[in-house]
């Protein structure tokens, strides 16, 4: 009998972490939540940079504005991740901004993938109400992180991003 009552707490243990999403564990939003949930078709007004190709990559997108302090000082931090993963991940910055605003800005640097959506087409599906916000897909288009990258207790991080690729690569 003990036995068994071993047998069948050790399945249920194994289905539960089989079934384990990533969760937010109460994190500040200032967007609609998708987290585990199929992320919205990637759509932009116009490339900035070349288009990257995201086929059996994560991706990662920054949706952010010149005037946005926060935004500019995640900037250096994204460079190392496209820089870091780039076997494995395409970095994607998105503004709202005019292609002449977002070029004015001499520093720092974007060395990563660059549009702009004036229409704010995955904003208004995100019903993002703050910047900078973003989403790290799966290869399967599966939303992994979401927020605020700098939020305190929840910073998008290297090693984050390193344990999202080795579980959902």
């Amino acid at each position: 009998m003990k036995k068994l009552i071993a047998l069948s707490v050790l399945l249920l243990c194994c289905c539960m972490i089989s079934f384990a999403q990533e969760s937010n564990n109460g994190k500040q939003l200032w967007a609609k939540s998708i987290l585990n949930e199929k992320a919205p078709e990637l759509k932009v007004e116009k490339w900035l940079s070349e288009q990257p190709e995201t086929k059996g990559k994560f991706v990662l997108i920054d949706f952010w504005a010149t005037w946005c302090g926060p935004c500019r000082k995640a900037i250096p931090e994204l460079n190392e991740f496209q820089k870091q993963f780039k076997d494995d991940l395409v970095v994607i910055g998105i503004s709202k901004e005019t292609e002449e605003k977002v070029k004015s800005m001499k520093n720092p640097v974007i060395e990563y993938y660059s549009a702009i959506d004036t229409s704010e087409t995955m904003s208004k599906a995100l019903e993002i109400k703050g910047i900078p916000h973003i989403i790290l897909i799966d290869p399967q288009g599966i939303v992994r992180w979401e927020g605020f990258p700098l939020l305190t207790g929840h910073e998008l991080t290297a090693d984050v991003i390193k344990t999202l690729i080795e579980k959902y690569k």
